[in-house]
């Protein structure tokens, strides 16, 4: 007879099955702000747990993990041989990742010191760090680590799915994983990946963050350009579908020159091969970027990143997170607030990003808009592949830089507003703009600090005559 007994502890809910844990992680994103995991795995206890540096991670335990029951695959009638998963195309590619000691990795990182710390989420904490070259010669290298906590929920099996598919994927949109470290001893398991630094932090960082200057317009239709490019490698430039499942703005990060990679492959899968119409696997996630047909059948396709890439679109339109709870009932929920305001209605543009002030191509605006309902359609057979949605980006990109501002009234121009139009003037790449709006908000602050100085002349001189 099977019992079935739920619990509620701190943030998490628990139901108890036999020979099984089932996990919800039911509190905030890490971030203090609104937005929810869904993250729901199943925990296996490891008795014989071998206690001792690991050379490698263990391909097998993973292929135990992955269809020990918690996923299945639903077949249609003409399925067809397995091209080669996973695990087996980590054995052919895996090797160029590089296998650091807790000691040196605690050394990058000067003991795990909180002055580095850059990040934190489910499976534990981020740190920026140093490490030598693969050859021991140049210059260190900056890396991030992240450092599994050792009482997270996102355990081993995550670490190792990680690990696994970043060990295979190469493209421009995707972070680079540099090595990892596994190591078991007297103290605990201890579990590390070493990923390239991505100085310009994520895109939830920039739309979000109001002590930042906004994202221009055209940063992000090339951030959601070359998201949806890294997507659509996933989804068919491999000789596996690999299906994302957790793409949502913190995992969107931005390099020196703010183009985007995909990071945090904990929840990726392997899709259906060809002659099978979905992956059933339990449902897991962040709740506000999960589609809805997922969350009520658990069943997986490429079309369910496809909802999620539709949310951030909104997301870079609107600068609003896909959940706010502190916010007015019609408006907590991103997706149903926007529905108000269709994008041909006379008050779409009530909806843009207001730090904006204006900068945008409401056409592009629209266009954009328009793309995000298709992604967010209720049927995923009718939304669109991410391969149509990088040609329909690409045309509203090209669309955007021929047409004009959102709002063209005269307006008083200010020092700063004369620094922008003359770089517009100049068609500067909107890399070069970013920069260039950096230096003078620095050389702004130069010029109140001088002020400041001979205010201070002015009145010590005056104290002294008198």
């Amino acid at each position: 007879m099977s019992v079935s007994v739920f619990t509620y502890c701190g943030s998490f809910c628990m139901s108890y099955v036999p020979a099984k844990l089932l996990i919800w992680d039911c509190g905030n994103d890490g971030n203090g702000l609104n937005g929810y995991a869904m993250n729901c795995f199943y925990y296996f206890r490891d008795k014989s747990r071998n206690r001792k540096q690991r050379s490698a991670p263990e391909l097998k335990e993973q292929v135990k993990l992955d269809f020990s029951g918690a996923e299945r695959v639903t077949k249609s009638s003409c399925s067809s041989a397995s091209p080669r998963g996973i695990p087996e195309l980590y054995e052919e590619k895996g090797h160029s990742l590089r296998v650091f000691s807790f000691s040196e990795l605690r050394h990058a990182t000067s003991d795990f010191n909180r002055l580095f710390k850059i990040g934190e989420g489910g499976f534990g904490s981020v740190f920026k760090g140093s490490v030598k070259p693969a050859d021991g010669n140049g210059n260190p290298i900056i890396v991030a680590v992240k450092r599994l906590n050792k009482d997270a929920l996102q355990g081993h099996k995550q670490w190792l799915t990680e690990v696994q598919f970043l060990g295979v994927v190469e493209h421009p949109n995707l972070v680079k994983l540099i090595g990892y470290c596994a190591l078991d001893d007297e103290r605990g398991i201890q579990r590390l990946l070493v990923y390239e630094y991505m100085p310009n932090k994520s895109l939830e960082f920039h739309l979000f963050n109001k002590a930042y200057y906004p994202l221009p317009w055209k940063t992000r239709l090339e951030i959601a350009l070359g998201a949806a490019q890294g997507l659509t490698y996933l989804h068919e430039e491999l000789e596996i579908q690999v299906i994302y499942r957790d793409f949502k703005s913190s995992n969107v990060l931005l390099d020196d020159d703010f183009k985007p990679k995909l990071s945090d492959f904990g929840l990726a899968r392997e899709g259906p091969v060809a002659g099978d119409t979905h992956v059933s696997t339990a449902v897991m996630g962040t709740y506000g970027y999960a589609a809805p047909d997922y969350i009520e059948t658990g069943h997986l396709t490429a079309k369910s990143d496809v909802w999620s890439f539709g949310v951030v679109l909104y997301e870079m339109l609107t600068g609003r997170r896909s959940m706010e709870r502190n916010r007015p009932k019609s408006e907590k929920k991103l997706v149903e607030w926007v529905k108000q305001y269709p994008p041909d209605s006379k008050k779409f543009d009530t909806i843009i990003d207001p730090r904006l002030e204006g900068e945008y191509s409401i056409n592009g605006a629209r266009k954009l808009a328009k793309l995000a309902d298709h992604c967010l359609r209720k049927s995923a057979k009718d939304r669109p592949t991410m391969r149509q949605v990088v040609e329909r980006l690409k045309q509203i990109i090209q669309d955007s830089d021929v047409e004009h501002p959102a709002d063209d009234k005269s307006v008083e121009v200010s020092e700063g507003d004369q620094v922008e139009a003359e770089v517009k003037g100049n068609q500067s790449s909107s890399s070069e703009l970013w920069k260039k709006r950096m230096e003078h908000l620095a050389k702004l602050g130069e010029r109140v600090e001088s002020t400041s100085r001979r205010k201070l002349m002015i009145l010590q001189r005056a104290n002294v005559s008198s």
